[in-house]
């Protein structure tokens, strides 16, 4: 099964708008974000395991999620300019999935790192911690703002989320950077000036990424701080700012 996921197939859009999810997210998440957006096609890529793929594996591996991405988005390049964001952890799978495009002579537009800490981070990882603790991630799934704390209680619920977050934990801890060219698109890092979890302050790590124009931008409010409103005209508008950050 394909990766990728049209809310709205829009062909003669100017636009594209490519979303990766966070940690224990599927591509529904977005699904909003195509509403009113008549110059933009908005798609997201939903990870196996996760949504209409509940029946498929999960993943613990980065570069498998990688490759799989990569190889669907390839196949569907048209000439539009397209933008590829992902947030938290989706962030470290988009900026992979935008090199390996790169690599084979597609072009992206620009590469949005929301609320994540940059790959070139020494604590890009280490911030998670170093095994594997279901209360610990029980709070900070608590903590992050998007999910009711009471309704973490619940055993099923519980027993529904945890082994995506798990193995996300997994193929995040098993991640490793690994050196080569700079991406040449834009990067544009968002980032909540609340968020408990990723400093804004780490946000301008991200220019060293690429050789491309560079902006940060930091919002007011927590991990998910685009709860009450997707920020699409962020993601998809002119940057503001330069590769000093």
């Amino acid at each position: 099964m394909t990766a990728v996921r049209f809310f709205a197939e829009r062909p003669g859009a100017a636009h594209r708008l490519v979303l990766f999810p966070h940690a224990g997210g599927s591509a529904s998440f977005y699904r909003s974000w195509a509403a009113d957006r008549p110059d933009t096609e908005v798609m997201a890529v939903q990870y196996p395991g996760r949504g209409d793929r509940l029946a498929e594996p999960l993943v613990h591996d980065m570069a498998e999620l990688v490759a799989e991405a990569a190889d669907d988005l390839g196949r569907l390049a048209d000439g539009r300019p397209i933008t590829v964001a992902g947030h938290s952890m989706g962030a470290v799978v988009a900026f992979e999935t935008v090199r390996r495009l790169e690599a084979k002579g597609h072009r992206v537009r620009r590469l949005v790192a929301s609320a994540s800490r940059s790959p070139l981070d020494p604590d890009h990882v280490s911030a998670l911690g170093t095994a594997w603790d279901d209360e610990a991630a029980v709070s900070s799934l608590a903590a992050m703002g998007q999910t009711d704390p009471e309704l973490l209680t619940d055993s099923r619920v519980r027993a529904f989320l945890l082994p995506y977050l798990r193995a996300d934990f997994e193929l995040f801890q098993r991640y490793t950077y690994l050196p080569g060219p700079p991406l040449s698109c834009e990067v544009l890092a968002v980032h909540g000036d609340d968020d408990p979890h990723v400093p804004a302050a780490r946000g301008a790590l991200w220019r060293d990424v690429t050789t491309g124009p560079f902006a940060h931008a930091v919002l007011p409010g927590g991990h998910f701080y685009f709860a009450d409103r997707p920020p699409v005209e962020l993601f998809l508008g002119e940057p503001e700012g330069s590769r000093a950050g």
